[in-house]
């Protein structure tokens, strides 16, 4: 997490999970009531003002905080009950994202880190800890370390599954369903979606969204 605050720079870092093969991923760039290593707290609505304002188009993928390189796009950023969700894809025929893309897949970059102003802030004299109860979020980068607990990503959108044996994977893995429960389904659903592949994508979508939100609230 980069804090930019009366002209000094600081850096907070989450780290990144897992990459699609496409170069797209979703997390978590920020997780609410979790307290960072330079003592700050970010609150729950702290991004609503700034996300209505900017869009998810104002807000930039970089590299290392860098404003000279741009590596991708944002294509959803949300608050929900646990933090700062986003979805993303590396625009990986530039030459620095498609040097990101093989660091991430070899475990050698793993970071997220949010890059902000602070707004409203509260700050307790007993523990000195700060709570962000209003930011002014201008981009997300990718990193080398990670200080943000829970902060991660969390799936990685692939392509939609191409035969019965990897949608029953699918059912199973990103779903939460049960094998055999997941082989029922596959069984009579594969074939009908099959012969109606643009409803296959947002299932697929759809699925991966109920799991994330259901791994939220646990």
């Amino acid at each position: 997490m980069a804090l930019t605050c009366a002209g000094a720079q600081r850096t907070v870092r989450c780290a990144v999970k897992a990459l699609a093969p496409a170069g797209t991923f979703e997390g978590y760039a920020s997780v609410f009531g979790v307290v960072d290593g330079f003592d700050d707290v970010v609150a729950p609505g702290a991004f609503a003002a700034s996300l209505a304002r900017r869009g998810v188009g104002g807000i930039k993928m970089l590299w290392q905080h860098d404003a000279g390189e741009p590596i991708g796009q944002w294509e959803e950023i949300v608050e929900d009950g646990r933090g700062l969700y986003v979805r993303g894809r590396l625009l990986i025929e530039l030459r620095r994202a498609a040097e990101a893309h093989a660091l991430i897949k070899a475990g050698v970059i793993d970071g997220l880190s949010i890059g902000y102003t602070a707004g409203n802030a509260e700050t307790d004299p007993a523990s000195g800890v700060r709570t962000l109860t209003e930011v002014d979020l201008w981009e997300i980068s990718l990193v080398t370390f990670q200080a943000c607990p829970g902060a991660r990503i969390a799936a990685v959108k692939a392509a939609p599954p191409q035969s019965i044996r990897e949608f029953e994977r699918f059912l199973r893995e990103a779903g939460g369903y049960s094998h055999s429960a997941a082989k029922a389904i596959a069984a009579g659903g594969f074939k009908a979606l099959e012969r109606r592949p643009d409803d296959l994508a947002p299932l697929v979508a759809s699925l991966r969204r109920a799991a994330r939100i259901l791994t939220t609230t646990e």
